[in-house]
C-alpha cells in the first residue's frame, strides 16, 4: 500500500504522460518551452488572477515574493508553528525575522487570536518593524483568509499565502491560491498537484511584481537573455515538469479533487467514533494533501503507526516538532506561547490518501485502527 500512490496515477496517465514528454524531446525546447507559458496560463485562470510565474519549487516562490516586498534585515514575519520548515526559512534567508503564531487544533490553520497576540508583543517590544503575515493552507484546506485579511489591514501588514498543501482548495467557491496579496504553491510530487521532481508558482494580480518575478527567476534579466538589470537567481520550471503538469492538472480537475474527497469524506465516516477526525469549516473545501487524525497520546500515536507499519500501511507524522524549536531557530525569541503546535506535534498522524485510495484499502486501514484503538479508548 502506498501512502500517495504515484504508480497508480501514471498508469491511469500513462499514455497522455508519456505523450507529452516525447513531445518536449521532439521539440527540444527543454528550458522555457511553450508549455511553460501555456501552464501558466490555465493555472491563472483556474485560481481566478491575472498572473502565474512558475519557478523551481516552492521554497523560491515564497523567496521570491519576499524579495518583491523587499523584506530585510529588521523586518518581522509572522509564520504558523504548525508547518513545513520552509514557511519560516524564507524568512531567516532574507534576514528578517520570523515570529511563531499558534494553529487551531480542529483545521490545524491560522489561529488568528493567537497571530494578533504576536503581532501586539512585537510592536510592543518596538525592535522588530511589522511587515507581513505568512499563512498556510495545511493538508489541504485553505486558512481563514477572511477574518486574516481583517488583521493584515488592521495592522498594515502584507498577507502572504503558503498554498503549497492547498492547491484546488476553496472558500465559498474562490480558489486557493487567490487570497491575500500574493500566493504561492508547490508541485512537489507528493503535493495535490505534483509534477515529477520540484517546481513551484507564485500567483499574483499585480502587473509590476509579475514582472519582477520574471526578471528575478532568470539571473534577473532586462529585455533578453543577456541584458542583467537585478541581481537574480535561476528558478525556472523546466519544459519536462510543464507538460507532466498540464496532464496532471487536466485529471485534478476532471476527477482527482472529487475523488480525493470522496475519500477522505468515507475516512470520516469510519473513524470519527475512534478517533479525532479532520474538520472542514463550513463553506470551505479541501484538496487533501493529508488526512491527519489526532489521537489521545503521543504514545498511543507512535504505537498506532508502528502497528500500522506492521500491517503493511504507511503512516506520518507532520511535524514531530514545532517550528520554535527547531535547532536552526533556537536563537530566535519566543513572542508567544504556542500550546496547540506543542499539543498536535504530539499527537497526529496522517493516513494514506490520495485520489486512487480504493474502499478497499480505505475500509481495511480503518478496521485497523479500530482493532488498535478500541481497547485503549
Amino acid at each position: 500500500m502506498q501512502f500517495r500512490d504515484l504508480k497508480e496515477q501514471y498508469r491511469v496517465l500513462k499514455d497522455e504522460i508519456d505523450r507529452a514528454i516525447h513531445q518536449v524531446i521532439e521539440e527540444g525546447n527543454f528550458i522555457s518551452g511553450r508549455q511553460v507559458t501555456e501552464l501558466e496560463g490555465a493555472l491563472a485562470e483556474y485560481v481566478g488572477v491575472k498572473h502565474c510565474i512558475a519557478c523551481g519549487n516552492g521554497t523560491d516562490a515564497l523567496s521570491m515574493m519576499l524579495m518583491a516586498w523587499e523584506i530585510k534585515e529588521g523586518d518581522a514575519v509572522f509564520v504558523p508553528d504548525f508547518t513545513f520548515f520552509a514557511s519560516g526559512e524564507v524568512v531567516s534567508f532574507e534576514g528578517a525575522v520570523p515570529v511563531f503564531y499558534d494553529v487551531e487544533r480542529d483545521t490545524f490553520n491560522a489561529d488568528i487570536e493567537s497571530l494578533e497576540r504576536a503581532i501586539k508583543a512585537v510592536k510592543e517590544e518596538g525592535k522588530l518593524k511589522p511587515r507581513a503575515v505568512i499563512a498556510v493552507d495545511l493538508f489541504g484546506q485553505p486558512a481563514d483568509y477572511l477574518k486574516l485579511a481583517k488583521i493584515a489591514e488592521k495592522y498594515q501588514l502584507l498577507l502572504l499565502e503558503d498554498g503549497a498543501q492547498g492547491f484546488g482548495g476553496e472558500i465559498e467557491g474562490r480558489k486557493a491560491c487567490s487570497f491575500g496579496d500574493a500566493a504561492t504553491t508547490s508541485f512537489f510530487p507528493a503535493k495535490p498537484l505534483g509534477c515529477y521532481g520540484d517546481g513551484g508558482a507564485v500567483f499574483t494580480n499585480d502587473d509590476k511584481t509579475a514582472a519582477y518575478l520574471r526578471s528575478l527567476k532568470v539571473h534577473g534579466k532586462g529585455s533578453f537573455k543577456y541584458d542583467n538589470v537585478r541581481i537574480g537567481w535561476n528558478s525556472r520550471l523546466d519544459t519536462l515538469q510543464a507538460a507532466v503538469l498540464q496532464v496532471k492538472f487536466k485529471a485534478f480537475q476532471e476527477y482527482e479533487l472529487e475523488a480525493v474527497n470522496r475519500a477522505a469524506e468515507r475516512y470520516t465516516e469510519l473513524l470519527k467514533e475512534v478517533v479525532k477526525t479532520p474538520i472542514v469549516k463550513e463553506g470551505m473545501y479541501s484538496s487533501w494533501a493529508q488526512y491527519t487524525i489526532q489521537l489521545e497520546s503521543q504514545e498511543q500515536r507512535d504505537g498506532l503507526q508502528a502497528y500500522l507499519k506492521e500491517k503493511g500501511i504507511p503512516a506520518m507524522v507532520y511535524y514531530w516538532k514545532p517550528m520554535h524549536e527547531q535547532a536552526a531557530f533556537q536563537d530566535l525569541k519566543k513572542y508567544i506561547s504556542c500550546p496547540v503546535t506543542e499539543e498536535l506535534c504530539q499527537k497526529v498522524l496522517s493516513l494514506p490518501i490520495h485520489p486512487y485510495l480504493s474502499e478497499e484499502n480505505i475500509t481495511i486501514i480503518a478496521n485497523e485502527i479500530k482493532s488498535y484503538c478500541n481497547p485503549a479508548c
